[in-house]
């Protein structure tokens, strides 16, 4: 089975150098950490393969909104368009919600991808989590706003 612990420090590391305390985000189960990005949740898992312990995986996501009850074709049209411009992370669907989420073996993973993998996510996370409320969730006036540069 595939030790996990060096795992765990690299990414306890690499939210530490992101100016956050690695302690505060920390859950009651080994090998996930909660933090935020402006008003974005950011979930961090280090974890085993269900298939093979040998290898593991490290998960960033977010959640970003519930799936909408109305406008659903122009909602699920436009998180594919942003999806095309996105950078190593996709949105997803799960129980009626959309999260953005990253995942990558641990094998070779190092501190500076692991900084990477939560800035990429946080930031898209942060902008698109508004972007998409005001849109979908407020009052539809016609005029949507604009997205946010990816």
């Amino acid at each position: 089975m595939l030790n996990l612990e060096p795992y765990y420090k690299l990414v306890e590391e690499a939210i530490d150098s992101l100016g956050v305390s690695p302690d505060s985000c920390r859950t009651e189960k080994t090998g996930q950490w909660d933090m935020k990005k402006g008003s974005a949740s950011i979930w961090i898992d280090v974890f085993l393969s269900k298939q093979n312990e040998e290898y593991g995986y490290l998960q960033i996501m977010s959640p970003i909104i519930r799936i909408p009850e109305n406008r659903r074709e122009e909602f699920f049209r436009e998180l594919l368009e942003i999806n095309y411009g996105l950078y190593g992370v996709s949105f997803n669907i799960y129980n009626d919600w959309v999260y953005l989420k990253v995942i990558r073996e641990l094998e070779n993973l190092d501190k500076e991808e692991a900084v990477a993998m939560l800035n990429r996510t946080g930031s898209y996370a942060d902008d698109y989590d508004d972007y998409l409320k005001n849109k979908y969730v407020a009052p539809f006036t016609g005029s949507g706003g604009r997205a946010p540069s990816a």
